[in-house]
């Protein structure tokens, strides 16, 4: 394992709790703020519900618009698995994403090759930290299409 993911390891239990308060902040303001961070791509909010626990939870990540489609990384920054909540949106694809003030209802699915291929350098031209994280892992980062339902 790599210094940055011994780091990440260790930091982990303090980054959880800054993203479940920047997701309450999002939710709180509508948007206003935690939607744009100077320095930072746009976020969103994804709810999804746990797979095996059935919570809802909520996270905050970056995205990418395609068309009328919505985009997310399943990075988890170049871990060896993916993070929770793609487990989670593949038990329960049905959900909502927060983009700003608007609630959308979306059905999310994992991009097919072709998708990845096309989607896969615009997620890095949003966040180049992303090509870092894949060439970190042995495992192909998904994309997650969230499409209007």
């Amino acid at each position: 394992m790599d210094l940055q993911l011994r780091i990440a390891d260790k930091t982990w239990p303090v980054l959880s709790k800054l993203m479940g308060g920047h997701a309450r902040v999002y939710r709180l303001t509508g948007g206003r703020i935690g939607h744009r961070i100077p320095g930072v791509p746009p976020m969103c909010l994804i709810d999804h519900v746990g797979a095996k626990s059935g919570k809802k939870r909520t996270s905050p990540l970056l995205y990418i618009e395609d068309e009328e489609n919505v985009v997310i990384v399943a990075s988890k920054g170049g871990y060896e698995k993916s993070p929770a909540w793609f487990y989670n949106l593949k038990a329960n694809p049905d959900t909502t994403v927060q983009i700003g003030s608007e609630l959308r209802p979306v059905r999310a699915r994992v991009a097919t090759e072709a998708q990845r291929k096309r989607l896969w350098p615009k997620a890095v031209e949003v966040y180049p930290s992303y090509q870092q994280y894949q060439d970190r892992t042995d495992r192909k980062i998904p994309l997650v299409i969230l499409e209007p339902r």
